[in-house]
């Protein structure tokens, strides 16, 4: 064989070997599309079925949340009283007779919004000339809580408040011979705060009752002097007339949400037991407990 002949079947072995790498090469690199595109379709699907799941817990957890959220929210018992009495009509005219003898029948109205607060007040000389004088002035208070989930419960906020109006009426200034003491069987809690007050018109005798029922506070005030030269009035006298008072005062507010005059004695929801279920009030104003305190307006003679 000649040598021109070995060398073209040589390249030409050689050509063939290069063939069949390019084949090789041409169908590897046809295959490998196709597998990516398995792959991308394989990835995808699987991407599509953990990003539904995802989205599905993702919404599910949400929902809880939002659920949870809603549960937590904060609520209070609603107030056992929705609304007050007028307050110059809370005492009988029997009563006002033995108070304030002298006085107009109807009261003289103060500050009052319905159904969250009112004040009425009374006032009586009875002038006997050169004999001298006796002065009574009463003013009856009526203060209405509202329950609200920031503040608490309405029964809460009345005791609150009580425990205020008390600790006021035994730090009036100037006063003498003061002392408290518990009044029974009127309303849930009830406090007499008494003392001196020494006025260039006479000595005074003051007698502050204080009283909580449910969520409503209830305060009279009601004070006595002997003027002209006439002798001052009995100090326990008038604190009888004055717990009499309170008593019926309470009552009024008992019977204006529906209840009898034995509400005037202290509740079940004091004691432990559960209160009574009522509608939340929407008339209470967050503003009423701002009012003035009673108890150092009887201070000042009228």
């Amino acid at each position: 064989m000649s040598e021109g002949t070995m060398q073209r079947r040589a390249e030409r072995d050689q050509g063939v070997q290069q063939a069949k790498r390019l084949h090789r090469v041409l169908v590897c690199a046809a295959a490998v599309p196709v597998m990516l595109i398995a792959a991308g379709c394989s990835s995808d699907s699987g991407s599509g079925d953990s990003g539904s799941g995802s989205g599905g817990d993702k919404a599910a957890g949400a929902g809880a949340t939002v659920s949870a959220s809603a549960s937590a929210a904060p609520t209070v018992q609603a107030a056992a009283y929705e609304s007050l009495p007028e307050s110059c009509k809370v005492l009988s005219s029997k009563t006002l007779k033995s108070l304030v003898p002298e006085a107009p029948k109807s009261g003289k109205k103060g500050t009052s919004e319905a159904g969250t607060r009112g004040s009425c007040s009374w006032s009586s000389l009875d002038n006997n000339g050169v004999k001298g004088s006796q002065f009574r002035w009463l003013n009856v208070s009526l203060l209405r809580f509202a329950s609200d989930a920031s503040r608490g419960t309405g029964e809460a906020q009345a005791q609150k408040y009580y425990e205020q109006q008390i600790q006021d009426a035994q730090s009036v200034a100037g006063a003498k011979n003061a002392k408290s003491q518990a009044v029974s069987g009127t309303g849930d809690a009830a406090t007499l705060v008494r003392y001196d007050l020494k006025k260039k018109e006479g000595a005074f005798k003051q007698q502050t009752v204080v009283t909580r029922v449910e969520n409503v506070v209830v305060t009279v005030d009601y004070n006595g002097a002997g003027l002209a030269g006439d002798k001052a009035p009995s100090a326990d006298s008038l604190a009888k007339l004055a717990e009499r008072a309170a008593k019926e005062a309470v009552a009024a507010v008992s019977a204006a949400n529906g209840e009898g005059a034995a509400s005037a004695a202290p509740s079940e929801s004091a004691s432990g037991s559960k209160a009574p279920s009522k509608v939340p009030s929407k008339s209470a104003s967050p503003s009423a407990s701002k009012s003035a305190s009673p108890s150092k307006s009887a201070a000042k003679t009228r």
